[in-house]
């Protein structure tokens, strides 16, 4: 299946679970952002340093760990825009999330080195498929890396760069991989057993989960149900929690001026451009509900997800 602009994928799906406001902020509206989070700008240098290995790799060259240092460190300093990336964590700098993604890096190589294990099936996979035959719930994403291993089972790997490993409760319940899953099996035709597999790069740990038919038909209905209650929203609440010090759309979110004390008059001298594509929230009383969009804009809106 083609790559589609308008099909789900795992984080368009988190997304709106996590916030349905940003959601329909970033999808629906598709507002512009000029910036970036430094998590997400470490993560994409280590992933992309991962991708070029491989690619080195798949030609019987194995690049020397100072040379995969070395280049982390030279798209870092090329694609770093202190006035573009996004600090939210309270103490900590750019230097330490480019020491981080030089530990993730370090602690990948000597792991895995001489890179031998099984064979590269693909690198940055890109997989579309469908959840039903009716091609009503396509589902996309990109996969670091396909495996086919020794024992000819197929792996897909996650390197995350994050502090955080999950219990292996949560792991087994996770729906990104799972999903590829789905799409991985439809790719190459396999039918026999596939691994899922998570690259803890930070702290250098390994977890790994399978899934069952059973429970990938109940992903599947989960999924859709899911992608079903996405379509039907309407008012799309904004969700204020621990996540909102990472939004890129705080100036323009009204959780977040309800937090803030209220102007005088007018808007504030900082407001982003983009805040003038909105309509201007009216004022309303501490405990009321957020104001809910009108539902023909938004329905309009929706027919493009």
């Amino acid at each position: 299946m083609p790559w589609q602009e308008d099909a789900f994928s795992h984080s368009r799906l988190s997304s709106f679970e996590d916030c349905p406001r940003k959601f329909h902020y970033r999808y629906v509206q598709k507002l512009p952002v000029e910036t970036e989070s430094i998590e997400a700008f470490a993560g994409k240098r280590v992933h992309e340093v991962l991708e070029r290995l491989y690619q080195f790799t798949g030609r019987g060259a194995v690049p020397s760990l100072g040379r995969v240092i070395e280049r982390f460190r030279a798209l870092w300093d090329e694609s770093f825009d202190a006035e573009r990336i996004r600090i939210a964590r309270e103490g900590a700098d750019a230097e330490l999330y480019r020491s981080n993604g030089v530990r993730c890096l370090t602690n990948y190589y000597r792991r895995h080195y001489p890179f031998d294990r099984g064979e590269t099936l693909g690198i940055e996979e890109r997989v579309a498929f469908s959840l039903d035959d009716g091609d009503r719930y396509r589902v996309q994403g990109v996969i670091d890396r396909v495996v086919r291993a020794p024992d000819d089972a197929i792996e897909i790997h996650d390197y995350k760069t994050g502090q955080r490993v999950p219990r292996q409760s949560a792991l087994d319940q996770d729906r990104q991989l799972a999903l590829y899953q789905i799409g991985v099996e439809r790719r190459f035709g396999h039918s026999g057993p596939v691994r899922l597999v998570w690259h803890y790069l930070l702290s250098d740990q390994l977890r790994t989960s399978t899934r069952t038919p059973e429970d990938l038909g109940a992903l599947r209905r989960d999924t859709i149900g899911l992608i079903d209650r996405i379509r039907a929203e309407r008012s799309f609440e904004p969700r204020p929690g621990p996540l909102c010090r990472w939004c890129e759309y705080q100036a323009i979110c009204p959780a977040m001026a309800a937090r803030a004390p209220a102007p005088l008059a007018g808007p504030p001298a900082d407001a982003p451009a983009l805040a003038a594509a909105l309509p201007a929230a009216p004022p309303r009383a501490a405990g009321s509900a957020a104001p809910r969009p009108p539902a023909t804009a938004s329905g309009q809106l929706l027919l493009r997800l």
